[in-house]
This record gives C-alpha cells, structure tokens and sequence, in this order.
C-alpha cells in the first residue's frame, strides 16, 4: 500500500494536476477568442461591462436567481463555499506547497476546516437528494449531476478520518490512499465535466450578452436559411 500510496502522491498527483491547468487553459483561450470573434462581428459593439459583472455576481450569489428553490440555493452557496475554502487553507495542504514549491499563506483553523468539511460532505448529499427529488428540473438533470457531488464528497470524508484516527475504522494508508486518489479523480473531472465552470463562470454572463448583439447582416442571413428572405418582415 505504501508503494501505491507514494505513486497516488508523485507521478499520477502531477499528471492530474497538468490534466487540470492545461485543460483549463484551453477552455479560457477558446471562450476569449469566440467573445473576442463576437465582440468584432457584432454591429452594436456597446456591451456594458459594468451590467454583465453585477450578473456574474448575481449567479456567485443564487439567492434572487433560486427565490422558488431556496434550499437548493443556500445549499449550493454553502457547498460552494466549502470545498473552495477547505483545501485551499487547510494546515496540511500550504505545509505540502511550502515544501513543494516554497510558498504558504496562513491557514484556517483545524476545527473551522473540519467543521467546513463536515458542510462539505452534508451539502454534497443534500444536493444529490434535493436534484433526484426536484420534479421541475429533475428531467434536465444528467448523470454527471448526481456522480460528481458523491465523487467530491470523498476526497473530503476521507480527509476528515485521516485527521482523526480516532474515528477512522481504516488503516491511515488505505484511507490516504482514497483521499488523494478521489482528489486526483476530481481534479481530471473539472476541465471535461461542468465543474470547468470553475474558470468558465465568469464567462457566462458576457456571452450571454454578446450573443444579443448580432452581426449586421444575420437577419438576411437567418431569412435565407429559413427560406423567407424574399418575403417582408
């Protein structure tokens, strides 16, 4: 188990985390050249920046866009909150980057990390309970919605029982072992699932209002693809 353990840790750990970046990358490069590719066809090119950040802020924030779902709202919220904050400021992650790379910054509490951990793990269960029994959006759901809270929701759980041996019915190697092989998992699953959102979010406001703004000869276009274009408007 040690030598898998170390192989999870070393050789898989960096090919996960340069699937990630690089996937990233390729997602964030192609999104600015297609609103670039927009922004210069379009025949209105006065796009309100100010309104399309105040969006973006809107969706970070789901309370006025989830008013009839506010459970699932506040649920995502906290979900969100959790598995951002937990493993970018717990104790343990700045130690391993400080001997890695040589970089840290100051770390959240261990009991404020377990308690965030514990949120983690409850609104990742939560989310999947409340999209299977959700009868308005249940039909849009995918299979991926219902996978990848349970596929976040173990890197953390088995984070939480190798902190405390106390608690954890499994042997310390076994149970890092699933801990940082589940996190690797999530880290190959962001740039090819949704949670690509990670970089596209910010995005998703401005395409949204760049997509209004057509080119100056769409509309002929639109009629010649319909078969209309001799008939008048």
């Amino acid at each position: 188990m040690a030598a898998w353990l170390a192989w999870a840790k070393g050789p898989f750990f960096l090919f996960s985390i340069s699937f990630m970046v690089l996937g990233l990358i390729r997602h964030a490069a192609l999104t600015i050249r297609e609103i670039s590719r927009a922004v210069h066809l379009a025949s209105d090119k006065s796009i309100s920046y100010k309104k399309v950040a105040l969006a973006t802020l809107k969706w970070l924030i789901p309370f006025g866009t989830l008013k009839s779902r506010a459970v699932y709202g506040v649920t995502t919220l906290v979900f969100h909150i959790a598995i951002i904050i937990t493993p970018l400021f717990l104790a343990a992650h700045i130690e391993l980057l400080r001997r890695g790379l040589g970089v840290s910054w100051p770390a959240i509490p261990n009991r404020l990390a377990d308690t965030l951990t514990a949120m983690a793990i409850v609104t990742a269960v939560a989310l999947i309970i409340e999209r299977a029994f959700a009868k308005d959006s249940r039909p849009l759901n995918r299979f991926q919605d219902y996978a990848i809270p349970f596929i976040i929701a173990i890197p953390f759980a088995s984070g939480l029982l190798a902190a405390h041996p106390s608690i954890n019915p499994f042997s310390y190697e076994a149970t890092m072992f699933v801990h940082v092989m589940s996190a690797n998992l999530v880290f190959i699953l962001i740039p090819i699932t949704k949670l690509s959102h990670i970089v596209l979010l910010p995005t998703t406001q401005i395409i949204s209002e760049v997509a209004w703004h057509f080119p100056l000869d769409v509309g002929s276009k639109v009629g010649a693809a319909l078969g209309k274009e001799k008939e008048p408007i």
